[in-house]
């Protein structure tokens, strides 16, 4: 397990768990619950989240950026050009060309538009950009989006802080065979054990925000999510049973007394 790095765009990580900086009571608590969650990558809402504007806290005051990698995302984004507009600053900014790419369709459900999505991918990549990009659980899609060049593949599980868990096991299998991409589950996940099932359908990582900040203890939560995700990743690589529709006795039946 100390082997298994979780690269992205070519750099290696330790955690297979990324961790989102909303919705904490403060900074501290964001701060601590990511130290214990044990996350290498974090992400950062650069239309929401204070990076720059120094009569202000600072998230990097808190998250110390040379320790833990900031993944700048374009959360709250309706179309392609705010979208862009917001990357092309975060790289202004701090210089961040591995990116999250998010465009939502609408504000209720939160799905992701992926016409819009597909165009902003093909003019990142364009222009050096590595991008993550968060999309439907649509097999053909997200090949799609693997042609335009995308750095990883990340469908949710579920609508933007339901927290119902995946609830398309089919199309993320399908997803997995046919990418050699990073695929990380986005969105939806609850508790723990849905990051473990994720890890076991084969994912390469998970990304968790609102089950942790809005857990009644996060940092017991950011300690299960870390334990969640380093067991189904042991899981996955241990090779499961065959499942059968009869029962198999664990002792041998041949030779018995």
């Amino acid at each position: 397990m100390i082997q298994d790095k979780f690269i992205v765009a070519k750099k290696k990580f330790n955690s297979r768990l990324i961790v989102g900086t909303g919705k904490y009571k403060n900074m501290n608590e964001c701060a601590k619950a990511i130290k214990i969650s044990g996350a290498d990558i974090v992400t950062v809402a650069v239309r929401r989240v204070n990076i720059s504007d120094k009569k202000k806290p600072l998230l990097m005051d808190y998250i110390d950026p040379k320790k833990i990698t900031y993944l700048p995302n374009t959360a709250g984004c309706f179309n392609s050009q705010d979208a862009l507009r917001t990357l092309r600053l975060a790289r202004e900014i701090g210089g961040w060309k591995l990116v999250k790419l998010e465009v939502l369709g609408d504000k209720k459900n939160l799905f992701p538009e992926m016409i819009e999505t597909l165009k902003s991918t093909e003019i990142l990549t364009n222009e050096g950009f590595k991008v993550m990009v968060y999309c439907n659980d649509d097999p053909l899609m997200a090949k799609r989006l693997e042609n335009a060049g995308a750095s990883a593949i990340m469908p949710l599980a579920a609508p933007i802080g339901s927290g119902l868990g995946i609830l398309n096991k089919i199309n993320i299998q399908i997803i997995r065979k046919q990418t050699k991409l990073p695929l990380i589950i986005d969105a939806g996940l609850g508790q723990a054990s849905d990051a473990t099932i994720a890890m076991e359908l084969g994912c390469d990582g998970v990304l968790v925000n609102t089950a942790i900040a809005k857990a009644k203890k996060p940092y017991q939560m950011a300690l299960a999510f870390k334990n969640a995700v380093l067991a189904g990743r042991q899981s996955f690589l241990s090779g499961r049973i065959d499942k059968l529709l009869m029962g198999n006795p664990s002792s041998p039946i041949k030779g018995i007394i």
